[in-house]
């Protein structure tokens, strides 16, 4: 008789069944995950690789229509990732993680069509790369899916490794991309659906036969009582600073790069493969930062850590934006040493992006665990709470960081067909960065706070202050509860 595949008393905290076998468990489904979720981001990055591939002469459209295709994937991701969390919990892993494969196969066949017929209108595209996203959404849902399965002390390196294979889809697709381009040039970009169609109908079989399906109870209650925990909303800037910015470069570095390649005398087949060469850098290093985000989080609190990723964001745009301000001001083509500049600059955004991303998503359970203590609930009863709030604030974190991408695609657009240059969109990065960074100090890493209990209905109310000495990352418990740094 073989396995069910549902999982119902799942207690990850209990150490005992934890090494007795529940996480060779969680480990598989970890394993299945990461793979389903790296092609899922693949094919949401699909058209920041597609683009490439569609000279103005032949497609005409322009670098801001081709930013558009951007942010509409990105749009669309943010906009699917609550109900594809809300989807997850409700059928299980397994059962969400083949359906969201099975689906991402029609934007990628629908990819090979657009791109086979030049000169259908824009709206066609929008529509394609809008179904793009659901690769996106797939994000959240497993991010979702990994908090329930691993116990508090492991869920930094879990989420943080999760997210960090996932995110290296956008790198993949991209190399992918780019071998193809070297070898056959920019007017074949069929190959690089071809190569999705089957990773994805592999990922799809693997998780039906191997994955379980894990009742971990998010409900759209569960969404609106975590809206009343006033930490969601500050957690939720947070990360719409740093994966905002690393999905909504991901989607135009290459871009910034070709019109610069151009502005600097290169055809459009040259300009191509050379932002193909750099475009995969960023994503890529931003990636695997993202696993160390998680790492550092844990060894030295989410709070000091994501500050620190903020104000050296600040150092980095601010270079970028004075490049590209002295770029506007000489006349003549753009030069390699303002490219190489650009290149360094922005390599070191994702790196730091991807850095914050881990951080900020260790500090999510942990404030989450440490607003539990204060609930009155029983230990089991206290654990379902912290589960459940937790994975649906991560949902709802995952989603609002995704608009932070669909903005900085959104900026850039409207600073191209504006001034003729992503400057003025520098700028506005860099003030963002510095609100960000004022309010990661002012809520978590100065003296502790007053915590806010929050009622079943998930209405918070100022408490007695529970501040302990010393510095807890902004967030003191109850002593009986330990100390837990987000």
């Amino acid at each position: 008789m073989g396995r069910t595949h549902r999982i119902v008393d799942w207690n990850p905290e209990d150490v005992v069944a934890w090494e007795a076998g529940n996480k060779k468990i969680a480990r598989r489904n970890l394993l299945c995950m990461m793979a389903s979720d790296h092609v899922a981001f693949s094919i949401w990055a699909l058209w920041s690789v597609m683009v490439l591939f569609m000279p103005q002469s032949v497609y005409g459209f322009s670098p801001a229509d081709k930013l558009l295709l951007g942010a509409t994937a990105t749009l669309s991701g943010a906009c699917l990732r609550i109900p594809y969390t809300l989807g997850i919990a409700t059928f299980g892993g397994r059962t969400w993680t083949t359906f969201s494969a099975l689906v991402l196969l029609i934007p990628t066949v629908g990819t090979i069509v657009l791109l086979a017929n030049p000169g259908l209108p824009l709206w066609a595209y929008l529509i394609c790369a809008a179904l793009t996203g659901c690769g996106g959404a797939n994000y959240a849902a497993s991010m979702a899916n990994v908090n329930a399965f691993y116990p508090q002390r492991l869920k930094g390196w879990a989420l943080g490794v999760s997210a960090g294979i996932g995110n290296l889809g956008v790198a993949i697709v991209q190399v992918v991309g780019l071998v193809v381009l070297a070898i056959a040039g920019n007017r074949q970009p069929y190959w690089v659906c071809a190569v999705y169609l089957v990773l994805l109908a592999v990922v799809a079989i693997a998780a039906a036969l191997l994955m379980d399906n894990l009742e971990h109870g998010i409900e759209v209650t569960t969404m609106r009582s975590v809206m009343g925990v006033p930490d969601t909303w500050v957690l939720a800037l947070l990360y719409v600073g740093a994966f905002g910015t690393f999905i909504g470069f991901s989607f135009a570095f290459g871009q910034v790069l070709q019109v610069n390649f151009v502005e600097g005398g290169q055809s459009a087949a040259q300009a191509s493969l050379h932002a193909a060469e750099f475009a995969f850098i960023g994503p890529l290093l931003g990636s695997l930062a993202r696993i160390y985000g998680g790492r550092l989080a844990d060894r030295f609190g989410g709070s000091r850590v994501t500050l620190a990723v903020f104000i050296g964001m600040i150092g980095a745009t601010g270079a970028l934006a004075g490049v590209s301000t002295h770029d506007d001001h000489t006349p003549g083509p753009t030069t390699t040493a303002t490219i190489v500049s650009y290149i360094v600059c922005l390599i070191v955004l994702f790196v730091l992006a991807g850095l914050g991303k881990g951080s900020v998503f260790k500090m999510i359970p942990a404030v989450i665990e440490a607003r539990s203590h204060t609930q009155g609930f029983s230990e089991p009863e206290r654990r379902h709470w912290s589960r459940n709030m937790s994975g649906a604030l991560l949902g709802f974190a995952a989603a609002t960081g995704a608009f932070g991408g669909v903005g900085i695609d959104l900026v850039l657009r409207q600073s191209y067909q504006s001034t003729g240059s992503e400057t003025a969109a520098f700028w506005v990065f860099l003030a963002l960065y510095c609100v960000a960074a004022l309010v990661t100090w002012w809520m978590y890493v100065r003296r502790p706070f007053a915590v806010w209990p929050v009622t079943a209905a998930g209405i918070g109310q100022r408490s007695a202050s529970l501040s302990a000495p010393g510095d807890a990352g902004g967030l003191a418990q109850p002593a009986v509860a330990g100390r837990i740094d987000p």
